[in-house]
């Protein structure tokens, strides 16, 4: 093999290597994205879950007036027929 070819090889073998590494540094990179990802939407949905149950009993008093003020409307109104 000639030493031009040799340099040639030589070259093309740093280069597979410099892709290797930036690959790995890629894959890398993507798996700690998907990570934080779902701890992301983890803490998403428990604050989402956590709000429901401190806001529950409000909701629960605010269905009953509702449904006391509808049966009371409903009852004024068959008063007048």
């Amino acid at each position: 093999m000639s030493p031009e070819e040799q340099n040639k090889l030589n070259r093309a073998l740093e280069l597979a290597e410099e892709n290797n590494r930036l690959i790995k540094k890629l894959v890398r990179a993507a798996r700690w994205a998907r990570l934080f990802r779902f701890i992301y939407l983890l803490i998403i949905v428990g604050a989402s879950v956590g709000i429901l149950y401190v806001l529950q009993p409000y909701l629960e008093q605010i269905l009953e007036t509702y449904g006391g003020i509808r049966d009371s409307v409903n009852s004024f109104g068959g008063a007048l027929r």
